[in-house]
């Protein structure tokens, strides 16, 4: 789906993305190689190149590996791949589009529109949790968009309720 945003819809996604690519035994995980995308490469933290053959497995992914006789004299190796023979990386076949999603992370824009889809997203958890919209009884896109318009009316009705039952500000006295 973020493909979809960013290479057909051209559209900056505003996504938070998560990189769980992040190793805890000890070994390099993959933000410590440099993916170089004009040559198609990695390049790990010794400086040696690690190449694909351009077959995608399981529909989605390339490996990219490393060559088993650079990684046999590797003085890194131990940090690197202790268990293999070399090191292989895979990469999903539309990377480019969480990459471009984390570029957004931390601009004015990104914080105003998550700030805006914080707001919209719990009005939403309220309609679910509260108001027990979670499941549409009704049958039908028509069924669907009727109850969705009646739960948000309710939604609506209460917010209103609660802006108007509000006592009034207390007002300052004047001691002359």
């Amino acid at each position: 789906m973020l493909n979809w945003l960013v290479e057909e819809k051209g559209i900056a996604p505003h996504i938070p993305v998560f990189d769980k690519s992040k190793r805890d035994d000890g070994t390099f995980s993959r933000s410590d190689f440099r993916y170089d995308p004009t040559s198609d490469v990695y390049h790990c933290p010794s400086g040696k190149q690690l190449g694909t053959s351009g077959t995608v497995h399981e529909g989605k992914t390339l490996l990219y590996r490393a060559s088993k006789l650079d990684c046999q004299v590797c003085p890194l190796k131990p940090q690197c791949c202790p268990k293999e023979p070399s090191r292989k990386i895979p990469r999903d076949i539309h990377e480019h589009a969480p990459d471009v999603a984390r570029s957004f992370v931390g601009t004015e824009g990104f914080e105003t529109s998550r700030r805006q889809r914080k707001k919209i997203e719990m009005r939403f958890a309220h309609l679910k949790r509260i108001l027990r919209l979670g499941r549409l009884r009704l049958r039908g896109p028509r069924g669907a968009q009727d109850e969705f318009v009646l739960a948000a009316i309710a939604q609506n009705l209460r917010r209103l309720a609660s802006l108007v039952a509000r006592p009034p500000p207390a007002q300052a006295l004047c001691v002359a």
